[in-house]
């Protein structure tokens, strides 16, 4: 395990708002070839909230640790949910609209418990809940359920703040898992050991074997392809 061990310092700077339950929020699978794209949603109570010993940024930790790392967070969160949007929906709606997708999922989840007072999401851009920019998204579904509150990003939340790191976990775990159960149906790929991202093997599968049905088709998916592709975040 490496990095700095992020903590709950940014979250409870929102106390002096007024705000009780803050949600921390990251993605994982943005720039994959293959499966869904996956958000994670971990909500504390900063009025109570301890740290929490061993969590990272998901890509900062193996495998049996981050699956060690699940039901310590569960048990730790007010409550947390993980949303996916398929490879179908991102090829239908773009890549953004195919994280709000996500996102809202997670939402939705997280609502049956509490409403969120504020979200801090990873990153520079509010994929999540956009205003200014909800014209971009007139094409994807609407849902019955999506974050109506505040969202403030902030570049690397996942390094440093504890809810985000804990959400990226929640969201790498599982859709890594889905990763692997599909592995069985696809063979040939290796996503039990690529998790869709794009390495040199995956890229040559695809070569022989052609695009399934999980593949983001309007992306550059083989070795020659030319279609355009978001730039790549292996492992997140």
């Amino acid at each position: 395990m490496t990095g700095k061990a992020p903590t709950l310092q940014y979250e409870r700077s929102f106390l002096s708002e007024g705000h009780r339950f803050l949600a921390g929020c990251d993605e994982v699978g943005r720039g994959a070839l293959a499966g869904p794209v996956s958000v994670g949603l971990v909500v504390v109570d900063i009025t109570a909230a301890k740290g929490l010993r061993g969590v990272r940024d998901s890509k900062l930790l193996s495998p049996a640790e981050r699956e060690a790392l699940v039901p310590r967070i569960r048990r730790w969160a007010i409550a947390y949910g993980v949303g996916h949007a398929e490879a179908s929906e991102i090829d239908e709606h773009g890549l953004m609209a195919a994280l709000r997708l996500a996102g809202n999922r997670a939402w939705e989840r997280v609502r049956l418990t509490v409403r969120p007072d504020a979200v801090i999401l990873d990153g520079n851009h509010n994929w999540l809940a956009p205003v200014a920019q909800a014209s971009l998204f007139d094409d994807a579904p609407r849902q019955e359920m999506s974050c109506d509150a505040p969202v403030h990003t902030r570049i690397k939340a996942d390094l440093q703040c504890l809810s985000v790191a804990a959400a990226s976990v929640l969201a790498k775990v599982e859709r890594d898992a889905m990763m692997i159960s599909m592995a069985g149906d696809h063979p040939g790929y290796g996503w039990d050991v690529n998790k869709g991202y794009a390495t040199a093997g995956h890229r040559a599968a695809i070569d022989g074997l052609g695009a399934s049905n999980q593949h983001r088709i309007t992306w550059r998916l083989g070795s020659t392809a030319g279609l355009r592709m978001p730039p790549l975040e292996i492992g997140g």
